[in-house]
């Protein structure tokens, strides 16, 4: 059974951002995968794929795709994370340092309202995009940039600003 879905295209943009970091054009990418050129730029307008493409092209990159079980990463509540790993928290800062914008990519690290609150807190952040990142937490969860919202979001957060936004930091220094 093929299924739309809205996680293809985020996953083909951090997969194409892992292909351009080992300096591979698309052509060379698709070579390694074994699939045509073609068939990588069709998968970019379309809402489904092939596992074994997808597989493929990840790779290609050195990476693999993973089933998570969306029940282990998130507390009793569903608006946070289970916990913050090494792994996940390295994937969190990535993204941060990054500075994109994309909600998608957001959306795809974690429950909404956590993402959201994430963002709020980098609005902080000398640097960043201020208004941009506001803009991404309404986006993520209504109401998430609202002061009585974040405080809430602040006392329930498994992440904790004094050890994260030090790792930002770092992060943020040493990215390309």
């Amino acid at each position: 059974m093929q299924r739309s879905s809205s996680e293809l295209p985020a996953l083909l943009d951090r997969l194409s951002q892992q292909a351009r970091a080992a300096g591979l054009t698309d052509t060379e990418w698709a070579t390694r995968a074994g699939v045509r050129k073609e068939t990588l730029s069709r998968l970019r307008r379309r809402a489904t794929c092939d596992f074994a493409t997808l597989s493929a092209l990840a790779a290609a990159v050195n990476s693999r795709l993973d089933l998570l079980e969306t029940e282990r990463m998130t507390g009793f509540d569903g608006h946070f994370p289970a916990g913050i790993g090494r792994e996940y928290e390295q994937r969190l800062l990535d993204l941060c340092a990054s500075r994109t914008l994309s909600a998608e990519r957001w959306r795809s690290l974690g429950p909404q309202f956590f993402m959201a609150g994430l963002a709020v807190m980098l609005a902080s952040v000398p640097g960043f995009d201020r208004r941009g990142l506001l803009a991404l937490a309404e986006q993520l969860h209504p109401g998430s940039s609202e002061a009585a919202v974040f405080s809430r979001w602040l006392a329930c957060s498994p992440l904790r600003p004094s050890r994260f936004l030090p790792l930002l930091s770092v992060a943020t220094k040493h990215a390309p």
